[in-house]
Protein backbone atom coordinates (compact mmCIF):
# COMPACT_ATOMS: atom_id res chain seq x y z
CA UNK A 1 0.00 0.00 0.00
CA UNK A 2 1.21 3.63 -1.05
CA UNK A 3 1.23 5.87 2.54
CA UNK A 4 0.08 8.86 0.31
CA UNK A 5 -2.89 7.00 -1.32
CA UNK A 6 -3.67 4.97 1.80
CA UNK A 7 -6.98 2.24 1.60
CA UNK A 8 -10.56 3.37 2.44
CA UNK A 9 -11.53 1.32 5.03
CA UNK A 10 -15.05 0.57 4.08
CA UNK A 11 -18.22 -1.51 6.04
CA UNK A 12 -21.11 -3.00 4.41
CA UNK A 13 -24.16 -2.94 6.29
CA UNK A 14 -26.23 -5.97 4.43
CA UNK A 15 -28.60 -8.74 5.03
CA UNK A 16 -28.63 -10.36 1.76
CA UNK A 17 -25.67 -13.07 2.57
CA UNK A 18 -25.01 -13.97 -1.53
CA UNK A 19 -24.65 -10.33 -2.22
CA UNK A 20 -23.45 -9.01 0.65
CA UNK A 21 -20.19 -11.59 0.27
CA UNK A 22 -19.75 -11.04 -3.65
CA UNK A 23 -19.43 -6.96 -3.41
CA UNK A 24 -17.09 -7.39 -0.70
CA UNK A 25 -15.18 -9.81 -2.66
CA UNK A 26 -15.36 -7.43 -5.85
CA UNK A 27 -14.82 -3.92 -3.48
CA UNK A 28 -11.14 -5.89 -2.22
CA UNK A 29 -10.15 -6.64 -5.65
CA UNK A 30 -10.18 -3.14 -6.29
CA UNK A 31 -6.89 -0.80 -5.39
CA UNK A 32 -7.22 1.35 -1.98
CA UNK A 33 -10.73 -0.04 -1.54
CA UNK A 34 -10.49 -2.36 2.02
CA UNK A 35 -14.06 -3.60 2.64
CA UNK A 36 -13.38 -4.79 5.86
CA UNK A 37 -16.70 -5.88 7.30
CA UNK A 38 -20.44 -6.80 6.61
CA UNK A 39 -23.02 -6.44 9.23
CA UNK A 40 -26.46 -8.15 9.00
CA UNK A 41 -27.96 -5.46 11.08
CA UNK A 42 -27.26 -1.64 11.91
CA UNK A 43 -27.50 -2.18 15.31
CA UNK A 44 -23.87 -4.56 15.29
CA UNK A 45 -22.43 -1.97 13.29
CA UNK A 46 -22.98 0.58 15.72
CA UNK A 47 -22.21 -1.67 18.47
CA UNK A 48 -18.78 -2.14 16.73
CA UNK A 49 -18.08 1.69 16.19
CA UNK A 50 -19.14 2.64 19.22
CA UNK A 51 -16.49 0.15 20.64
CA UNK A 52 -13.62 2.25 18.93
CA UNK A 53 -13.60 0.86 15.52
CA UNK A 54 -13.30 3.99 12.73
CA UNK A 55 -14.96 2.90 8.97
CA UNK A 56 -14.51 5.55 6.71
CA UNK A 57 -17.49 4.70 4.70
CA UNK A 58 -20.18 2.74 5.00
CA UNK A 59 -22.47 1.18 2.65
CA UNK A 60 -25.89 0.76 4.15
CA UNK A 61 -29.14 -1.30 2.56
CA UNK A 62 -32.36 0.07 3.34
CA UNK A 63 -34.57 -2.98 4.33
CA UNK A 64 -32.98 -4.66 7.53
CA UNK A 65 -34.14 -7.09 10.04
CA UNK A 66 -33.93 -4.20 13.27
CA UNK A 67 -33.97 -0.56 12.69
CA UNK A 68 -34.11 -0.12 8.66
CA UNK A 69 -30.99 1.71 7.15
CA UNK A 70 -32.32 5.60 6.64
CA UNK A 71 -33.75 5.36 10.33
CA UNK A 72 -30.19 4.37 11.56
CA UNK A 73 -28.17 7.12 9.62
CA UNK A 74 -28.50 9.76 12.22
CA UNK A 75 -27.06 7.36 14.68
CA UNK A 76 -24.24 6.78 12.70
CA UNK A 77 -23.49 10.59 12.36
CA UNK A 78 -23.40 10.49 15.97
CA UNK A 79 -21.55 8.25 16.94
CA UNK A 80 -18.92 8.31 13.76
CA UNK A 81 -19.13 12.02 12.53
CA UNK A 82 -16.61 11.89 10.20
CA UNK A 83 -17.68 8.20 8.29
CA UNK A 84 -19.79 9.03 5.23
CA UNK A 85 -22.88 6.57 5.40
CA UNK A 86 -24.23 6.17 1.46
CA UNK A 87 -27.31 4.11 1.28
CA UNK A 88 -26.77 1.07 -1.32
CA UNK A 89 -30.46 -0.34 -1.88
CA UNK A 90 -32.70 -1.77 -4.88
CA UNK A 91 -35.36 1.15 -3.80
CA UNK A 92 -35.63 4.02 -6.00
CA UNK A 93 -39.07 5.34 -5.01
CA UNK A 94 -39.09 9.46 -4.40
CA UNK A 95 -40.05 9.24 -0.18
CA UNK A 96 -37.25 6.96 0.18
CA UNK A 97 -34.27 8.68 -1.26
CA UNK A 98 -35.88 12.14 0.15
CA UNK A 99 -35.79 10.42 3.69
CA UNK A 100 -32.30 9.46 3.11
CA UNK A 101 -31.16 12.90 2.08
CA UNK A 102 -32.94 14.29 4.97
CA UNK A 103 -31.60 12.36 7.38
CA UNK A 104 -27.89 12.79 6.36
CA UNK A 105 -27.20 10.16 3.73
CA UNK A 106 -23.71 11.23 1.88
CA UNK A 107 -25.10 9.55 -1.28
CA UNK A 108 -27.52 7.14 -2.78
CA UNK A 109 -26.68 4.61 -5.20
CA UNK A 110 -28.38 1.15 -6.63
CA UNK A 111 -27.16 -2.27 -5.77
CA UNK A 112 -27.59 -2.41 -9.67
CA UNK A 113 -24.49 -0.80 -9.84
CA UNK A 114 -21.30 -2.31 -11.00
CA UNK A 115 -19.01 -2.77 -8.64
CA UNK A 116 -16.61 0.06 -9.93
CA UNK A 117 -19.18 1.97 -9.90
CA UNK A 118 -19.56 1.24 -6.07
CA UNK A 119 -16.19 2.02 -5.82
CA UNK A 120 -16.34 5.15 -7.11
CA UNK A 121 -19.21 6.06 -4.83
CA UNK A 122 -17.02 5.27 -1.87
CA UNK A 123 -13.96 7.33 -3.69
CA UNK A 124 -16.32 10.21 -4.52
CA UNK A 125 -18.00 9.95 -0.78
CA UNK A 126 -14.83 9.49 1.32
CA UNK A 127 -13.68 12.99 -0.68
CA UNK A 128 -16.47 14.86 0.37
CA UNK A 129 -18.28 14.36 -2.41
CA UNK A 130 -22.01 13.22 -2.91
CA UNK A 131 -21.95 10.31 -4.63
CA UNK A 132 -25.66 10.01 -6.27
CA UNK A 133 -26.75 7.78 -9.30
CA UNK A 134 -27.26 9.11 -12.62
CA UNK A 135 -30.82 8.00 -12.22
CA UNK A 136 -31.68 9.01 -9.35
CA UNK A 137 -30.06 12.29 -9.86
CA UNK A 138 -33.17 13.23 -12.25
CA UNK A 139 -35.57 11.98 -9.85
CA UNK A 140 -34.39 13.94 -7.38
CA UNK A 141 -34.46 17.54 -10.20
CA UNK A 142 -37.88 15.50 -10.80
CA UNK A 143 -38.80 16.22 -7.20
CA UNK A 144 -37.80 19.72 -7.23
CA UNK A 145 -39.03 20.89 -10.32
CA UNK A 146 -42.82 19.83 -8.97
CA UNK A 147 -42.43 20.32 -5.74
CA UNK A 148 -45.24 23.14 -4.87
CA UNK A 149 -43.34 24.62 -1.67
CA UNK A 150 -43.02 29.04 -2.47
CA UNK A 151 -39.62 29.37 -2.09
CA UNK A 152 -38.10 30.87 0.55
CA UNK A 153 -35.38 33.71 0.34
CA UNK A 154 -31.99 32.98 1.54
CA UNK A 155 -30.55 35.88 -0.58
CA UNK A 156 -28.07 33.02 -2.36
CA UNK A 157 -26.50 34.73 -5.17
CA UNK A 158 -26.67 33.42 -8.85
CA UNK A 159 -23.12 31.45 -7.92
CA UNK A 160 -24.58 29.95 -4.43
CA UNK A 161 -27.18 28.48 -6.08
CA UNK A 162 -25.04 27.05 -8.94
CA UNK A 163 -23.06 25.74 -6.22
CA UNK A 164 -26.12 24.30 -4.50
CA UNK A 165 -27.18 22.70 -7.73
CA UNK A 166 -23.87 20.90 -8.04
CA UNK A 167 -24.22 19.88 -4.25
CA UNK A 168 -27.19 18.40 -5.17
CA UNK A 169 -25.80 16.66 -8.15
CA UNK A 170 -23.59 15.20 -5.93
CA UNK A 171 -20.09 17.44 -6.94
CA UNK A 172 -17.09 17.39 -4.85
CA UNK A 173 -15.65 20.87 -3.70
CA UNK A 174 -12.89 19.84 -6.44
CA UNK A 175 -15.50 19.00 -8.74
CA UNK A 176 -17.83 21.98 -8.98
CA UNK A 177 -14.23 24.34 -9.21
CA UNK A 178 -13.63 22.70 -12.44
CA UNK A 179 -17.05 22.68 -13.57
CA UNK A 180 -17.74 26.46 -12.95
CA UNK A 181 -13.86 27.35 -13.87
CA UNK A 182 -13.14 28.64 -10.21
CA UNK A 183 -10.19 28.22 -7.78
CA UNK A 184 -10.73 25.33 -4.96
CA UNK A 185 -10.63 27.45 -2.46
CA UNK A 186 -13.29 29.85 -3.91
CA UNK A 187 -15.42 27.52 -4.37
CA UNK A 188 -14.86 26.09 -0.69
CA UNK A 189 -15.88 29.39 0.37
CA UNK A 190 -19.04 29.85 -1.32
CA UNK A 191 -20.04 26.75 -0.03
CA UNK A 192 -19.26 27.82 3.14
CA UNK A 193 -21.82 30.82 2.41
CA UNK A 194 -24.29 28.57 1.09
CA UNK A 195 -24.25 26.74 4.56
CA UNK A 196 -24.29 29.48 6.08
CA UNK A 197 -27.02 31.25 4.81
CA UNK A 198 -28.83 28.18 4.54
CA UNK A 199 -28.59 27.65 8.40
CA UNK A 200 -27.35 24.15 7.84
CA UNK A 201 -24.10 22.52 9.02
CA UNK A 202 -23.43 20.40 6.13
CA UNK A 203 -24.30 18.77 2.58
CA UNK A 204 -26.59 16.92 3.50
CA UNK A 205 -28.52 19.80 5.13
CA UNK A 206 -28.28 22.18 1.55
CA UNK A 207 -29.11 19.12 0.39
CA UNK A 208 -32.49 18.50 2.14
CA UNK A 209 -32.96 22.09 2.40
CA UNK A 210 -33.03 22.70 -1.99
CA UNK A 211 -35.38 19.80 -1.97
CA UNK A 212 -37.97 20.83 0.74
CA UNK A 213 -37.73 24.59 -0.31
CA UNK A 214 -37.61 24.10 -4.07
CA UNK A 215 -34.81 26.45 -3.90
CA UNK A 216 -33.32 25.05 -7.02
CA UNK A 217 -34.89 26.00 -10.41
CA UNK A 218 -35.93 23.29 -12.94
CA UNK A 219 -33.95 21.38 -14.63
CA UNK A 220 -34.17 22.16 -18.38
Amino acid sequence: MNDANPDITVWLVEDHTHYGERLMRSLNRIDHINCSKRFSVCEDALAAIQAGANPDVILLDVELPGISGIDALSHFKEAAPKCSAVILTVFEDDDKIFRAICAGATGYILKTSTAQEIAEAVRTAHSGGSPINAHIAKRVFAMLSKNPVQKADYGLTPRETEILQLLVQGSTTKGAAAQLGIGYYTADEYIRKVYEKLQVRNRGGAIAKAMSENLLPPKR
